[in-house]
Formats: C-alpha cells, sequence, structure tokens
C-alpha cells in the first residue's frame, strides 16, 4: 500500500517495543524515516535493526517522557538526522498496575507528566512545523461553548 508518506520522518514513542515498535516498522516500510523513542536504549535499537532489516533509515533515542527537559534535544536530534517530524505517533505506557487509593501523590504525578505532559510539550514541538508543511491540522479544534 502507497500511504505517500515516502521520505517523511515520524517519531515514534514508545516504538521499543510492541504496538510502538510495529508502527516504526510499518512507517519503515512506506519510506518514512523513523525515530524510534523508548525509555530502554536496548528496546529501541532492537526496533532500528528491525527497520534496517526492512531497508529503512531509523535511529533510536533512550528517552524518558518524564523527562520534559528532555523534549528539545531530542526533536533537534531527529531534525538534524532524518529532517523535521512530519508524523507523531504519541504511543505511551501505562503505570503499572496498582491499587487505585494509598498510593503517593508522587507516583501519581510522575506517570501524570510521562504520559500527558510530555504528550502536549512534544506535539507543541513539532506540530507548527507539521502545519507549515501541511502535515497537521492547519487550525485548533473549536472549543464547545
Amino acid at each position: 500500500m502507497d500511504l505517500g508518506i515516502s521520505g517523511k520522518t515520524a517519531l515514534v514513542l514508545g516504538g521499543g517495543g510492541g504496538l510502538g515498535s510495529a508502527i516504526a516498522q510499518a512507517l519503515a516500510a512506506e519510506g518514512a524515516g523513523v525515530a524510534v523513542a523508548d525509555i530502554s536504549a536496548e528496546a529501541a535499537e532492537r526496533t532500528v535493526e528491525a527497520v534496517a532489516h526492512l531497508g529503512g533509515k531509523a535511529v533510536s533515542l533512550e528517552w524518558d517522557l518524564g523527562d520534559l527537559g528532555a523534549v528539545d534535544r531530542h526533536i533537534t536530534t531527529i531534525e538534524r538526522v532524518l529532517g523535521p517530524v512530519d508524523i507523531l505517533v504519541n504511543n505511551t505506557g501505562g503505570p503499572p498496575p496498582s491499587l487505585v487509593g494509598g498510593q503517593d501523590p508522587e507516583i501519581w504525578l510522575r506517570h501524570f507528566q510521562s504520559m500527558v505532559l510530555s504528550v502536549i510539550a512534544i506535539t507543541d514541538r513539532v506540530a507548527p512545523l507539521m502545519r507549515r508543511h501541511g502535515w497537521a491540522g492547519s487550525s485548533p479544534a473549536p472549543v464547545p461553548a
């Protein structure tokens, strides 16, 4: 299938395994360069190796999404190595199974930062250029009254 993404750059968060790895490989099979971000450098590298086996181009990034200060540094690396991000796959893992009650608020804060705030920060960083290139919506969705 030709999705028209050959030569585009994709960033896949959580790309080291499972669904993220499958998405990264599928995008690479369509000709996109893929930045594979994962908290595990080894997992990200395994996906990069699978992409290379498909004949694709990829870069691995060891990226703890809870570290909001790393967003600009990682996006700058992607832009330097593969080009500007055209496709963003916001795939994050969830917190480990636990009881709802009696949890330390720091645990909730850490997971909120890595699962929500990081996605907002990364999207804010790449969306303006994606819009200029015609690869994102041109305006935000209206907010219901």
